[in-house]
């Protein structure tokens, strides 16, 4: 493709032909501001924020769509009459807004509220009438829905039809009734939403956000006759200290289980524990299947929007999932038996807390089947969000915190465990795990760098001593799993094991964890910088294979067996249903 050289508020540009104005002047250091624009997803000029004067041109045009595509083209994007635009399409925004920004979620990290303090546009209503009523929708386990603060940007409606392949938000009605809805106005949580948040993750306002239950968890702490235990997923440190001025991809493991620690919760204990006794009984399950004619691709089932993706789309194949509980949810299991057994402690007074980058969660801890010891095995699951809030409201200042380590014996975890936030870790864990238990030997490397990378769809083989060669898949998002799964039913597709993970590029970029504005995520790729952070933990960690974890192999020692055992399927794995497809928009 041939270049072309611009002028970018009068300074030359050389970018290849068609390349759009927004990236071109990103390359000459120009911020355009954006609001529906998300690269590759939803590239639709409707908001018309990213207006920009080319000369000789009859109109403003939107830079997010308008393409480079001659020498010499001059480009302006910050004249007087393009703020005069942007202002103006701002106080039109405004006047069908819910302007209770005090009391809003998304205050002081709202992509709309920073545009109009950007350009000097006040809450005061310069066009007024009438405005879209506040009705909310939180018919959703996860999530609550107030179209009062919708600017229609579409960003949602895209990443759940384009991203997630699933299509069950979509524009309603037309001109001032225009909404954002479920089809037929059904109450999102009638519908086949799989409660992954990635809607949330994108809205750049507060019209979606997750149910906030921090106050539970402040009643429990607060209750003399509650012992509220607190679990932390690999993701999560990952996340958490962008919400406290950290730089995307910081690592705050230490300074997360101080905070823990001062907030309240009589234990802080870590997840990758859970992951680890996963990995032992997934890797039980799938050579089990291997081994005896089981049903094949065995698939992974530490996600749960990926879960319920599969029970509503592909309810066929609910047999090839894991009976295997998510790592959150094994961690209960056992906290709430051997860990309360041990301590003398009745279960009932337990409440289990998990941290999740993962808004499904919500959803999870009130599936049947996970309530093992007659008992929910989580009661409360918080997004990395909602922690962060509750540091807020403490006054903790996070920064001066001391690093201080997890309660043992459950906040021990190896480096496989931790990298199960990343997309394929669950998959590179589990083979570390697998491999040992085939052969009887460790495998000459830890490091299965096939299935690592935030691509959508990875393949690899192995060959394994005793099994010959295994081929795997791992999937990220759920248009990914889709394209995937429907290979392997139609016979295209040969594997034997299968990890999907229900967000792109996984936990580290869950629908629960820290919003980024797409002025940074158009052009950083979070995903991989959170990810980054999770395998140099497993790399700095002494203990890299779940099976090396000496405080899961006591409790199958001494409380569980073996893996496999009638005592760890009663506690650690679950069952599944075939769920109906409920009314989505056209896909």
């Amino acid at each position: 493709m041939a270049d072309v050289t611009v002028k970018i508020n009068g300074r030359d540009v050389t970018v290849p032909s068609g390349t759009t104005i927004l990236e071109a002047a990103r390359l000459a250091h120009i911020d355009i501001p954006t609001l529906c624009y998300m690269k590759g997803v939803n590239e639709i000029g409707a908001c018309r924020i990213c207006v920009v004067e080319v000369k000789g041109a009859r109109s403003l045009v939107t830079a997010c769509v308008y393409p480079c595509d001659r020498d010499g083209m001059e480009i302006y994007t910050d004249s007087p009459l393009v703020q005069e635009s942007r202002r103006t399409t701002l106080e039109l925004m405004l006047s069908n807004h819910n302007r209770s920004c005090l009391s809003c979620v998304r205050s002081g990290n709202c992509e709309l509220q920073a545009l109009c303090k950007r350009y000097g546009v006040d809450n005061e209503a310069v066009f007024d009438g009438e405005k879209t009523p506040s009705e909310i929708d939180d018919s959703a386990a996860h999530m609550i829905r107030d179209n009062s603060k919708c600017i229609l940007c579409r960003r949602c409606v895209a990443v759940c039809k384009e991203t997630q392949g699933i299509g069950v938000i979509g524009a309603s009605n037309r001109g001032f009734k225009t909404a954002i809805t479920s089809a037929y106005e059904m109450g999102l949580g009638e519908t086949s939403c799989v409660s992954c948040g990635q809607c949330i993750a994108v809205c750049p306002t507060g019209a979606l956000q997750e149910k906030d239950n921090t106050k539970e968890v402040f009643d429990a702490i607060n209750d003399p006759e509650k012992i509220v235990l607190v679990q932390t997923a690999p993701a999560v440190r990952a996340g958490l200290g962008e919400c406290f001025g950290y730089p995307i991809g910081t690592d705050v493991q230490g300074k997360m289980v101080a905070a823990l620690r001062r907030l309240g919760f009589d234990k802080v204990f870590d997840t990758n524990f859970g992951a680890d006794l996963t990995i032992m009984e997934e890797a039980t399950e799938f050579i089990h299947r291997v081994k005896n004619g089981g049903v094949l691709p065995i698939i992974t089932s530490c996600s749960p929007g990926w879960v319920k993706y599969c029970e509503h789309y592909f309810p066929d194949m609910t047999e090839n999932l894991s009976t295997c509980k998510s790592p959150q949810q094994m961690f209960g299991a056992v906290a709430k038996s051997y860990w309360a057994e041990k301590m003398g402690v009745d279960p009932k007074k337990i409440v289990m807390v998990s941290i999740m980058p993962c808004t499904a969660k919500k959803f999870e801890i009130g599936r049947d089947d996970e309530n093992a010891n007659g008992v929910p095995d989580v009661d409360i699951a918080l997004t990395t969000r909602e922690l962060a809030r509750m540091i807020d409201c403490a006054g903790l200042r996070f920064q001066e915190l001391p690093d201080e380590e997890f309660d043992k014996p459950l906040g021990t975890g190896t480096g496989a465990a931790v990298i199960f936030g990343a997309t394929g870790g669950v998959m590179e864990a589990a083979l570390r795990t697998a491999v040992a238990m085939i052969t009887g030997k460790e495998a000459p490397s830890v490091d299965f760098a096939e299935v690592r990378g935030v691509e959508g769809i990875k393949e690899a083989a192995y060959d394994i001593d005793g099994v010959g060669t295994v081929k795997v898949a791992v999937a990220s998002g759920l248009s990914n799993a889709r394209e995937l799964l429907t290979k392997v039913k139609n016979g295209e597709a040969d594997y034997q094991f299968i990890e999907i993970m229900g967000c792109p590029g996984g936990c580290v970029n869950g629908g629960g964890q820290p919003q980024v504005p797409y002025s940074i995520r158009n052009f950083v790729d979070i995903r991989a910088e959170r990810a980054k952070v999770l395998y140099n933990l497993d790399q700095k960690n002494a203990m890299r294979k779940s099976h090396e974890n000496p405080d899961v192999k006591e409790l199958y020692a001494n409380y569980l067996g073996e893996p496999g055992s009638e005592k760890a399927h009663h506690l650690l794995h679950t069952s599944y249903v075939k769920r109906t497809v409920n009314r989505v928009y056209k896909k």
